[in-house]
């Protein structure tokens, strides 16, 4: 291999799992079964791995009993709460497909995920803080054909956990005996430039491999605690947080159903946590709080900053306040299960807010020229791509996209641009897409313009990130009118609410008579965001 080029592969001398995430659960539970596996601090909930493995069999059986066949898809739609988890698990391991819904979704959304997806049982929580799911559900349900069952947690859980008796142990046994690692197992929807989401759908083997050797970089071991206080519906929370608390006998920690910094700080503490995970924006939360100080963190040794890029005084005072000295970086994509790269616990400051870490075990990384796909030097910006494992199945119902995601030689195109260093870090320096991180969400601008073409108003819609110093960037919306029509922001603002996620609403507007472009008609958003950021200044 030229080591003058920007490739590497993770070698590594532990086996990759090849097992399902049921008989991964199975091994924990008989080996760590009264050890603390989950606690979720809203709702006064606590069981170890034994409890866990039970209640999970409990909840398999009730599915089961619905008519829940291998592969069908159930969605699950709520926040953070003890039943997510059981049912990741619980679904797991009659092999039917998780279908992840954000529980920031309106209408739109949820609808289109559903019918996409063909999900045929919903599990959803009633409500979330201003958003009321039953009567969003209600609103599109007649829009989903092959939705037949929805079950709401606070009125249904209990009689899908109690398992009715038509469902032995033995056709458990059974059903869990008949699935293959390779079998499709979650769909997490992911936008693309197209605009319409695409959900990303991964493996056994994807998603418990990749929670496995996130746990093994931070040196997870069954004393472990772990304070998630990202959302399950993400790789972020439901693969480097559960899978890779279960795959080594951790505990999870779960603070609340949404993040409050002042309940990360108490479930920290209250629960002797030794890793904290989060986006940059929670960690500057926690660390602004007006009462950090009253809490005790010392426990902590540990955890994982990712979504958006550290500044460096923000990992200086994680490390010297919080305790947290072993503080990694990650690098992913929903599409590859999720982490590619990662810090290692003794990397030195400068690699861990001036890159993203080295290429994970088993998997490859290389960057190539976008207009040419061929390897570029190291130090020479390109297209990182990335293969192995944790690379997807494919886009659910989607070829053609998946097409364009995956070459014919395995390799997943991320569209981020990237450098690679002579030691094999990985700094990230751009975006060949336009995709805005706000405080560690995605949001992809065609999505947004998609949905803003529908206003009868609006005859063209450019949707750009801008600075913020909250949350990394803020959206914003350069719109221009049909002739005749007066558009202010509130009346936008108002066309948005409730029909598409909160997060993706334009913080900022701009009412244009055209936009920047080449001589060939090509827009410049490059020119809008220079125009934006001038204009906005510093504000945040």
């Amino acid at each position: 291999m030229d080591r003058r080029l920007s490739y590497a592969h993770g070698t590594s001398s532990t086996a990759l799992y090849g097992e399902t995430i049921g008989e991964n659960l199975r091994r924990t539970a008989l080996e760590h079964g009264e050890r603390e596996a989950l606690v979720v601090c809203s709702q006064g909930y606590r069981a170890t791995w034994g409890q866990l493995w039970e209640e999970s069999s409990a909840v398999a059986r009730g599915l089961m009993a619905l008519g829940v066949a291998t592969g069908d898809r159930v969605g699950v739609w709520s926040p953070n709460r003890y039943e997510w988890v059981i049912l990741q698990y619980a679904a797991a391991r009659i092999g039917a497909i998780l279908v992840n819904l954000n529980p920031a979704y309106k209408s739109t959304e949820l609808q289109y995920a559903l019918a996409q997806s063909g999900t045929s049982v919903l599990v959803l929580a009633r409500a979330f803080r201003q958003s009321d799911y039953v009567a969003t559900l209600k609103s599109v349900h007649a829009q989903c054909p092959e939705l037949r069952r929805a079950l709401v947690l606070e009125d249904d859980w209990a009689g899908l956990h109690a398992g009715p008796s038509t469902i032995s142990d033995a056709a458990l046994a059974a059903r869990e005996a008949s699935l293959g690692f390779d079998d499709p197992i979650n769909i997490q929807y992911t936008s693309g430039t197209t605009g319409f989401p695409k959900g990303a759908t991964l493996s056994h083997h994807n998603v418990l491999n990749n929670g496995f050797f996130v746990g093994e970089a931070l040196g997870l071991g069954a004393h472990d605690r772990v304070c998630i206080p990202v959302p399950f519906y993400h790789c972020f929370g439901m693969v480097m947080g559960n899978l890779a608390c279960s795959s080594h006998g951790a505990c999870m920690v779960v603070p609340g159903e949404g993040f409050d910094p002042a309940a990360v700080l108490e479930a920290v503490q209250a629960e002797r946590c030794t890793a904290l995970y989060g986006v940059p924006t929670m960690f500057i939360a926690e660390l602004e709080h007006a009462r950090f100080d009253e809490f005790d963190l010392s426990s902590l040794r540990t955890g994982i900053m990712a979504g958006s890029p550290c500044p460096v005084e923000t990992m200086k005072a994680v490390q010297a306040r919080m305790h947290l000295h072993q503080m990694t970086i990650c690098y992913g994509m929903t599409e590859t299960s999720p982490v590619s790269t990662q810090s290692a616990l003794d990397d030195p400051l400068d690699k861990r807010v001036g890159t993203v870490g080295r290429v994970h075990p088993h998997v490859e990384v290389k960057i190539v020229g976008p207009e040419t796909g061929a390897t570029v030097r190291r130090g020479a910006p390109g297209e990182l791509c990335t293969r192995g494992y944790s690379v997807m199945l494919g886009y659910w119902d989607n070829r053609e996209a998946t097409a364009a995601a995956l070459d014919p030689s395995g390799w997943m195109h991320t569209g981020d641009l990237a450098t690679m260093d002579d030691e094999g870090y990985v700094q990230i320096v751009g975006r060949i897409k336009d995709m805005i991180i706000r405080g560690g969400e995605n949001i992809y601008p065609r999505e947004v313009e998609e949905f803003l073409h529908s206003h009868p108003g609006v005859s063209e819609v450019q949707v750009i990130g801008v600075p913020s110093q909250r949350y990394g960037e803020e959206v914003m919306a350069w719109v221009k009118p049909r002739p005749g029509v007066t558009l202010t922001d509130a009346e936008l603002t108002a066309f948005c609410t409730g029909k598409i996620a909160t997060f993706k609403i334009p913080r900022y507007w701009k009412v244009v008579d055209g936009f920047p472009m080449t001589v060939t008609g090509k827009i410049q958003k490059f020119l809008m965001r220079e125009q934006s950021h001038a204009e906005l200044g510093t504000r945040p």
